[in-house]
């Protein structure tokens, strides 16, 4: 059961690979877990890449992860599962500071026509210098979109891009063809 839901994974990333992913820049909200409550900080690298940030406060613990994530389109550009992995450093109130490493599994829906992401995740991490050495959370997380995505413009040229093909062209006579050796060369 567990390798069937793993190949289906890795074949639906390998489909969807292809696609862009996120319809914003930059994102910040709230996230809610079963014991902690925190903020997180969102922010697209490239097509497919974020980096967020996660400061998580429970009832005997604080902490803060970091996490790189891959976005890959589910139902178009607005709704996407992510995968990721990245680490956390925290302190427990009593054993001190801890770390460890992190893996995110979620799915993302940017709200149309508002400026709002809704999330909802299962995040394990692997802790060092704690009292539960492994931990299965999941969270839910809303998000202000603060940069939306560029958009780009559209041209009145109804055939192609007009500028990309002038560039083109002046690239294809910069090289020449075989044929330049007919020409009459000024010496």
């Amino acid at each position: 059961m567990v390798k069937k839901s793993l190949i289906i994974v890795c074949l639906v990333c390998g489909i969807s690979s292809m696609c862009h992913a996120q319809k914003y820049r930059t994102a910040a909200g709230v996230r809610i877990e079963s014991d902690k409550f925190g903020v997180t900080l969102q922010q697209k690298l490239h097509e497919q890449g974020t980096l967020e940030g996660i400061l998580a406060v429970g009832a005997r613990e604080y902490s803060g992860t970091a996490l790189y994530e891959w976005h890959f389109p589910l139902l178009g550009k607005r709704f996407n599962y992510y995968l990721g992995a990245g680490a956390h450093v925290g302190n427990l109130k009593d054993n001190g500071v801890f770390t460890g490493g992190d893996a995110i599994l979620g799915i993302e829906y940017k709200v149309n026509g508002l400026p709002f992401l809704l999330s909802a995740d299962i995040k394990p991490a692997v802790h060092i210098n704690h009292e539960d050495w492994i931990n299965l959370s999941s969270g839910v997380s809303v998000r202000y979109v603060i940069l939306k995505e560029k958009k780009e413009k559209k041209s009145l040229w109804p055939f192609g891009n007009k500028d990309q093909d002038t560039k083109k062209r002046k690239k294809k006579d910069k090289q020449g063809s075989i044929l330049d050796i007919f020409k009459k060369q000024d010496n």
